[in-house]
């Protein structure tokens, strides 16, 4: 009797096991439907030019498509060749230079900007959409009106210095090699301090308010509160603002080419490696004198691995302080 009563009993947790495994492969359905489309868009558009890029490295030739396999000859050039190596170690500090102005001015004036937006001052939502409206201008739009800005013969910033007393401070800046890629630099960096204000200012709002009161009780200031509790929670929105702007920077072409053209004038001192490979690969670079498309997939693969360096060292430190905390 007793067999017969707990036979019902036992047999329901099996059914109800089997209901839960139903329950988890239709998830699991769902969710791979909805991967399906964003992963066929990444092979795509992602993927599939990246290996073929790769595969384009091993050719030379004229045209789009060269078809003369020359193996790791356009990687040797890069590196031995005299004017070739020179090209690529000059895009590279330049490229690197860019990041560091962009990281020492834009980032942070975002921080900043964020800090002071979160005070409840009058007409900060004013102050947001006037930091946030030029990074929804064109780059070619305001390169130009930049250039127009500068000009040193009847620019509005020349005038203005004139007209203020400081007339010795008015320079022909994009001609001069020592002062053009910082004021490309600069310029960028005051159309895109938006970005970084927005999610300083996003990072900033999610902390909790009780922080702010406990350290008021214990009479700490407004700098100690900042320093001692906020900065430190921001450390991970600062490493993501870190990792776009290093990515930006090496996949920067657009204001380069709208106040330095492609060739980085003056005097390649605004090459950057986005301008080096448009011009060796679709421009017509000066030393092949025709489109090499090989040589500017060779760039385009030495970027790539540049930005996978840095991507990869950036996951390793911030995975390492996260097990260390």
């Amino acid at each position: 009797m007793e067999t017969q009563l707990d036979a019902p009993t036992r047999s329901k947790p099996i059914r109800s096991e089997s209901k839960t495994s139903a329950i988890a492969g239709r998830q699991r359905l769902i969710w791979i439907t909805f991967l399906i489309p964003a992963l066929a868009i990444y092979i795509l558009f992602m993927a599939l030019p990246l290996l073929g890029s790769i595969r384009l490295s091993f050719y030379t030739g004229v045209g789009i498509i060269p078809k003369t396999f020359v193996g790791l000859a356009n990687f040797q050039a890069l590196i031995n060749h005299p004017v070739w190596s020179e090209r690529l170690a000059n895009a590279l500090r330049n490229t690197f230079v860019l990041f560091l102005i962009h990281m020492g001015v834009q980032n942070t004036l975002g921080l900043l900007f964020a800090v002071l937006l979160t005070n409840k001052i009058r007409g900060r939502n004013i102050y947001r959409t006037i930091i946030f409206l030029p990074a929804t201008l064109s780059v070619l739009v305001i390169g130009f009106l930049w250039r127009l800005i500068l000009n040193p013969q009847w620019g509005a910033l020349p005038m203005l210095l004139e007209a203020v007393g400081l007339k010795a401070w008015v320079h022909p800046w994009m001609g001069d090699t020592r002062y053009a890629l910082i004021v490309i630099s600069l310029v960028s960096s005051w159309q895109w301090v938006g970005l970084p204000t927005m999610m300083y200012l996003a990072a900033l709002l999610g902390i909790p308010e009780e922080y702010d009161e406990a350290a008021r009780v214990d009479g700490a200031s407004s700098w100690k509160t900042f320093w001692l509790i906020k900065f430190p929670l921001l450390a991970p929105i600062i490493g993501i603002v870190s990792v776009l702007t290093f990515i930006g920077n090496f996949s920067a072409f657009d204001i380069v080419y709208a106040m330095a053209t492609a060739r980085g004038d003056p005097d390649f001192s605004t090459d950057i490696m986005g301008s080096m490979f448009y011009r060796t690969g679709i421009g017509g670079e000066v030393l092949s004198g025709h489109m090499d498309a090989g040589m500017g997939a060779a760039i385009a693969v030495v970027i790539f691995v540049v930005l996978l360096v840095g991507v990869v060292a950036w996951l390793y430190f911030s995975r390492r302080q996260e097990y260390e905390i």
